[in-house]
């Protein structure tokens, strides 16, 4: 196997990226993170570089300057709903494909192995049972999941090693996330409505960070779902369980998605991701959501 010391991953002022970076250090990694801000957010300890990922050539560039044995590609457009306003497709179609597209390309360049986080929207959300890697009844419900599956295209497309990471129901210490809204929203009110028709399992960004370096340490190349253990949830399991672990006083009402209202982005009911490929490859499972919501709940106290 070839000898694995330098690692590049976009989007490194993220919530996935910072933590990732953290962890990649405290192996011994050199490590140089990119991003479209010109200020880092992350560790002292790792150089970084302002990157906008659309522009081929300054990809090509910064890549072949830094010759990473393994990329990591945790950059991407994720704000959802507003994925579906017009105004901002074309960019949301930049920075998910194209920006996908280029990092894959000079990959390909330097021969060096490509993470690409993907995503449960790919997939079309019905039924009840788990998606495997294997699976290709994709028909995503909305323009960023169109968008993350171009993006598993161009990696295919291009590159014969690569990594392939979908996840789900992202939360962690960095930026927003569900955790941090629901605490957010109790502090003004006593009441909140829930969805509980809409099933997956949460992924945290510190556990999530463990496993891509592991796999990135290996050559078991191809598609794997990761998302913590514990069981499939609703939101509404989740938002219980995140006010009893935090010892808020809120009253959480179950309803049904059309109850909720319509957001612009279609949501899936089935975000349930099967990850017996990890445990069969030979990886470590992540550990209990619950446990990790513990785990949050201490970084924030």
């Amino acid at each position: 196997m070839q000898d694995v010391k330098k690692f590049f991953i976009t989007g490194a002022n993220g919530q996935l990226g910072r933590d990732l970076i953290h962890e990649l250090i405290s192996r011994g990694f050199e490590c140089i993170g990119s991003d479209l801000g010109e200020n880092f957010t992350g560790p002292e300890n790792c150089k970084y570089i302002p990157l906008d990922i659309t522009n081929y050539e300054k990809v090509e560039e910064a890549i072949k300057n830094f010759m990473p044995d393994r990329i990591i590609h945790c950059a991407a457009w994720t704000a959802v709903d507003a994925a579906e306003d017009e105004a901002n497709k074309d960019k949301v179609f930049a920075v998910n494909v194209t920006g996908t597209e280029n990092i894959a390309r000079a990959c390909k360049k330097i021969n060096s192995v490509m993470t690409y986080i993907s995503t449960d929207y790919i997939f079309d959300g019905t039924g009840e049972r788990a998606w495997t890697p294997d699976d290709e009844n994709f028909s995503p419900l909305n323009f960023y999941g169109e968008t993350k599956l171009k993006g598993e295209f161009a990696v295919k497309k291009y590159l014969e090693k690569f990594f392939i990471v979908r996840i789900a129901w992202v939360f962690g210490p960095h930026g927003n996330n569900f955790v941090k809204t629901m605490l957010k929203i109790a502090e003004n009110h006593d009441t909140l409505r829930v969805v509980n028709d809409q099933i997956g399992t949460p992924t945290y960004t510190p556990d999530l960070s463990r496993l891509l370096a592991d796999i990135n340490m290996t050559e078991k190349f191809g598609i794997y779902h990761a998302t913590n253990e514990g069981g499939f949830i609703s939101w509404y399991d989740f938002a219980k369980e995140i006010f009893s672990q935090a010892k808020v006083n809120v009253k959480v009402i179950p309803v049904s998605s059309s109850e909720y209202g319509a957001s612009k982005a279609k949501r899936p009911f089935n975000s349930r991701l099967d990850k017996s490929k990890l445990k069969s490859s030979g990886f470590d499972l992540l550990p209990d959501w619950r446990d990790a919501l513990r785990r949050e709940l201490e970084v924030k106290s």
